[in-house]
């Protein structure tokens, strides 16, 4: 059974076309929780077009009571400004992306080549000091397993948009087996295995035979559009259930 850590991000992106504060972020982050979510994730970019800094000290107060049980997530590239959400707000897990400032969204995995590992590692370190379980946004590739132990992450978080789009296209297999051999080689080498990204009703149940041992994945951008029809608690149930 994984947790689903709902990601908060498209309904921030919503509120952030208007003035008037609508959708309530806060709202949907208890509506989430209620309808059985065990954790939440906002990724705070620097342009704040959906979560803003603002936004996360709240979530993690609404949180409060519940953690660390339901645990908080807060995904971003490893500068001074994450690190400073993160000791402000000391969320149980950290989520590292290599992602530039300006990216429309994260596609692409640490590769930690000499450069990338020189910048995760000392951030890495200072995460984990501030009691945060530290995970490594990855493609679906073996090789970098044993860079991400060496790195010092407590885990990965294995990239499933190219699964999700071969999945579309009803070619997904190749890429599902290559996605369960890094979760297995994470698994061994004592790394806690997360998957994100284009992840849906559809394509979670191959995803949680190849990976049963999933631990966490975090969902936003399907889910809120599944939502659109179905209703948002109805929705965020219907995930949870599917993560069993």
């Amino acid at each position: 059974m994984a947790r689903l850590s709902v990601n908060l991000n498209k309904i921030a992106l919503l509120r952030n076309s208007r003035r008037t504060g609508v959708p309530d972020l806060r709202r949907f982050a208890r509506i989430a929780l209620d309808a059985g979510a065990k954790g939440l994730t906002v990724h705070p970019r620097p342009d704040e077009r959906h979560i803003r800094a603002a936004d996360v000290p709240m979530l993690a107060e609404l949180m409060r009571p519940d953690r660390p049980a339901i645990e908080f997530n807060i995904e971003g590239y490893p500068d001074e400004r994450l690190m400073q959400i993160l000791r402000d707000n000391r969320p149980e897990q950290a989520t590292l992306v290599p992602d530039a400032p300006d990216a429309f969204t994260s596609e692409e995995g640490w590769k930690l080549d000499p450069a990338q590992a020189a910048l995760a590692a000392p951030a890495i370190a200072a995460m984990k000091a501030l009691g945060c379980r530290v995970i490594l946004f990855i493609d679906p590739d073996p090789a970098v397993i044993e860079r991400a132990r060496q790195a010092g992450a407590d885990g990965v978080e294995i990239y499933t948009g190219a699964y999700a789009a071969a999945f579309r296209d009803g070619g997904h297999q190749s890429i599902l087996d290559q996605i369960a051999a890094t979760a297995a080689d994470a698994q061994a080498a004592g790394l806690v295995v997360n998957a994100g990204h284009d992840l849906n009703l559809h394509n979670i149940p191959p995803l949680m035979r190849a990976v049963p041992f999933l631990a966490e994945a975090s969902i936003g951008h399907e889910l809120t559009a599944d939502a659109l029809e179905f209703g948002f608690a109805a929705t965020v149930a219907a995930y949870a259930k599917a993560l069993q």
